[in-house]
């Protein structure tokens, strides 16, 4: 009796554990459904279609699949023998660099001096992230009218103190430049929470036992610091790379009209490409080229974050 009393026991308790198994398996599948739908449908779908028409000839979008011609690499080939799109990706090249560069170092800098205990931290934390929360829009509208304007803009007004000549800011030879200082003037706030965050998670007995042991500031710096902020360090440079890829509005508000060799990226490029919106005829309209040029931006950011993950080690010593 009591050994059936037992195999009872067991056999509900079984029944118990698979019952609230199957109701687990119910409720994550109700809850995943809607999820795995709405990601093949705005996302995978997007992204396997337009991987295909990079391969074929496809005048606009909207054109049905039965209409599409295969063309190969013609795609790829064709935007390479654009001097305008190679243009485009050299002034990418650029931006990444040079403004990368720029951000990366002032990010770090305010970082490490609102992390030092100064007073009044939340305060310029919040001045220098305000340009994240304007769009970009208004933030350029406000660059080229109350910036580079010749006439009255902040710069050459500062150059007329000193006894300079004025600057014309947006002319040919330094409208590239413009674009990236106005750029990288508002992503500087961005990078330097990411960078306070990993700076503020570094325990200060490290900082205490470097004190102690008579080290400099450079050498915390040096040696405590950045050791620390390698995967931090790492998730900076591959968002800056996706911001520079995904680079577009503002090359739209410095060149309005037309497409522009000095402002020009792939995306504007692309663009064009696709819905042919330039007045100038730069561009024929190629649906195909453009997915073509959307496969290869994809294809630059991958390429970055393998480079990045392998250059950066992943070896962060732990806090």
């Amino acid at each position: 009796m009591a050994q059936n009393a037992k195999t009872k026991k067991a056999d509900l308790n079984s029944n118990s554990k698979s019952l609230l198994r199957r109701k687990s398996n119910r409720m994550i599948i109700t809850f995943l459904t809607p999820a795995v739908i709405l990601y093949v449908l705005v996302f995978l779908y997007p992204t396997v279609r337009t991987i295909i028409m990079s391969f074929f000839s496809v005048e606009s979008v909207s054109d049905p699949i039965s209409s599409w011609t295969f063309n190969g690499l013609g795609n790829f080939a064709l935007i390479f023998s654009s001097n305008l799109f190679v243009k485009s990706m050299q002034n990418m090249g650029k931006l990444w660099l040079f403004g990368g560069i720029g951000v990366m170092i002032l990010s770090l800098l305010f970082a490490i001096v609102l992390t030092s205990g100064m007073r009044g931290k939340s305060f310029y934390r919040s001045v220098i992230y305000l340009p994240n929360v304007v769009s970009a829009v208004a933030m350029g509208t406000m660059w080229l009218n109350y910036v580079y304007q010749p006439d009255y803009g902040l710069f050459n007004n500062v150059i007329n103190f000193f006894g300079g000549s004025p600057l014309m800011w947006t002319g040919p030879n330094m409208l590239f430049w413009s674009m990236l200082i106005a750029y990288c003037f508002g992503m500087v706030g961005y990078h330097m929470l990411i960078f306070m965050s990993g700076i503020e998670s570094i325990g200060m007995d490290y900082y205490e036992a470097a004190s102690i042991e008579g080290a400099t500031i450079f050498q915390k710096f040096y040696y405590i610091t950045l050791p620390f902020l390698r995967g931090v360090i790492r998730t900076n440079l591959v968002m800056w790379t996706v911001t520079t890829v995904g680079f577009f509005v503002w090359g739209q508000l410095f060149s309005p009209v037309n497409l522009s060799e000095n402002t020009s990226m792939p995306l504007n490029y692309m663009y064009e490409m696709v819905f042919g919106s330039s007045s100038s005829a730069l561009t024929v309209r190629n649906s195909g080229a453009g997915a073509a040029i959307g496969v290869l931006m994809a294809a630059v950011v991958v390429v970055v974050f393998m480079l990045t993950n392998f250059i950066v080690k992943n070896d962060d010593t732990e806090i």
